[in-house]
């Protein structure tokens, strides 16, 4: 599997993502879930949605809305229909959320298999790519662990997919309101010595 883990956004390497996506397949699933907060704007919500999903289409890609709820308990379904896709983009949000969207449909066994396809690429930023790492808890500091939008789950995963054996930390110096708690996390995870790499909004981390 192919990475383009962004800070923030697409980032500032469009040029290599555009290049990164099997030319055969560039039809993309482009996950929300990290927005399913308590208290989320539905307009605002689906106004972010609707402006990545274009952005992504402007750049060649084939984007497809794909909302981990609708697979909830449905792990075969979404199997399937990940193995139409040429790769995924997660964007940001509440990485815990995410994480126990991943969990109820399947998805955290799923990406670990897809992991070794050599032309799937996983793309993303914020919650998306902080998702990879072995343990959340250094996020505890900027999203909420207990914030449980699923009837099914009431309880904190603090396990990562632990595709990274370290966590990406983004928004790292950078002019977004959770930057000043990156430094935060920092300490935790010198702390609790936790492997981990700062990014700057614009910095992206791709690995072939």
């Amino acid at each position: 599997m192919k990475f383009y883990l962004s800070s923030y956004k697409l980032g500032n390497k469009v040029s290599k993502l555009q290049k990164m996506i099997s030319n055969s397949n560039r039809k993309i699933g482009y996950i929300p879930n990290a927005l399913d907060f308590s208290g989320a704007d539905p307009i605002r919500r689906e106004e972010g949605i609707k402006k990545e999903i274009n952005e992504l289409e402007s750049l060649g890609f084939e984007p497809e809305l794909l909302d981990l709820k609708n697979y909830f308990g449905k792990e075969k379904a979404l199997k399937n229909r990940l193995e139409n896709l040429g790769g995924v983009f997660i964007r940001g949000g509440n990485t815990f959320i995410l994480r126990q969207a991943m969990k109820l449909s399947g998805f955290d066994k799923l990406i670990k298999k897809l992991n070794k396809k050599e032309d799937f690429l996983y793309s993303g930023y914020s919650a998306g790519v902080c998702i990879l790492a072995p343990s959340l808890k250094p996020l505890q500091i900027v999203d909420d662990p207990k914030d449980f939008p699923y009837k099914e789950i009431e309880k904190a995963i603090w396990k990562g997919l632990g595709i990274l054996d370290y966590i990406i930390l983004p928004h790292y110096k950078s002019d977004h309101p959770e930057s000043k708690d990156i430094d935060k996390e920092i300490k935790y995870c010198k702390k609790n010595k936790i492997r981990f790499k700062p990014l700057k909004d614009g910095e992206v981390i791709i690995i072939e």
